[in-house]
């Protein structure tokens, strides 16, 4: 499978000057976690003079999500889930659509590109429901998640333990586990920052017992790829360290030829020019700690993917 088209370098930081004012309707899922994403971005674009109204879409991964159906085989859930949104692109309804970059597909469609990567939130996993971690769980509780690379690091570190299904928002999740359905939950911990919620049953997962998704903590702004006057409007949005290391994950989760269901984390970090990359896959077991140069990301990445065996 071909590796994802690279995120186009961005404009320089700060290329939109302050009478350089554009309106940028930005496109979001009516999630409270999207919406919370999109109003921050908006707001950021507010503080620069611009003019930001939402639009909210419901998507297709949306409806999917509340019907209660299980994922068919060959099930493009990523693509479900910001199908719609790029629609509004593509139509000139929006400018701008506002992502979990773990949630993007690998390939983007023709036209748009990544045009900005604010700086990143926290990337790791947590475990709601039981302060002490998974050691703290008594033989056979009940832990929810519906991400495949989630299910298999449970089941790694804590055999015993019994992986159940839970879908729905982050609310909607919490619901669950107070109500008893499950015992614990695996939550991305960006998502509860962005969220303002803090409950004392939660424990950071270390990173290697979960190691994250590719681009789990950070937020993607896609956009037209040839509009400049959004581009030059999101340049100062933008974090370089945030955008090498996306590229990175990105690039090695198309060599594995990746999808939210491919069970495999990556984390990449930037330190000047230097980057660190820690990499796993389930399809061999193996993980992999490598170094590359923020010059050449994809390469990095790639790499990585090799190094855990990737066909």
């Amino acid at each position: 499978m071909p590796h994802p088209a690279p995120c186009p370098p961005s404009p320089r930081a700060g290329a939109a000057r302050p009478t350089d004012r554009v309106r940028v309707t930005v496109a979001t899922r009516r999630s409270p976690l999207a919406l919370a994403q999109s109003r921050a971005v908006a707001d950021a674009l507010a503080s620069h003079g611009h003019e930001a109204p939402l639009l909210e879409v419901t998507t297709s991964g949306d409806r999917w999500s509340l019907s209660g159906a299980a994922a068919r085989p060959g099930m493009d859930v990523k693509g479900m889930f910001v199908k719609e949104l790029e629609e509004a692109l593509l139509a000139g309804r929006a400018d701008i659509a506002v992502h979990s970059a773990k949630d993007l597909p690998g390939d983007l469609p023709a036209g748009l590109a990544v045009i900005a990567t604010p700086r990143r939130e926290d990337p790791g996993d947590v475990l709601v429901g039981a302060a002490g971690g998974l050691g703290a769980l008594p033989a056979g509780a009940r832990v929810g998640t519906t991400s495949p690379r989630r299910r298999a690091q449970v089941r790694a570190a804590r055999p015993d333990l019994k992986v159940v299904e839970v879908r729905g928002n982050v609310d909607t999740r919490l619901a669950k586990l107070d109500a008893g359905e499950v015992d614990a939950l695996v939550l991305a911990a960006a998502g509860l920052r962005r969220l303002g919620i803090v409950r004392d049953d939660t424990c950071p997962l270390p990173l290697d017992v979960c190691l994250p998704a590719a681009g789990q903590g950070i937020v993607a702004i896609e956009g037209r790829a040839d509009d400049a006057a959004i581009r030059d409007a999101c340049a100062v949005l933008d974090d370089p360290h945030a955008r090498v290391c996306l590229e990175a994950e990105r690039a090695f989760l198309g060599r594995l030829g990746g999808g939210c269901a491919v069970p495999a984390g990556a984390l990449c970090e930037a330190d000047g020019a230097l980057l660190r990359m820690r990499a796993w896959w389930d399809g061999s077991g193996r993980s992999a700690d490598l170094e590359g140069t923020a010059d050449d990301p994809a390469a990095l990445g790639a790499r990585a993917a090799e190094a855990v065996g990737a066909p």
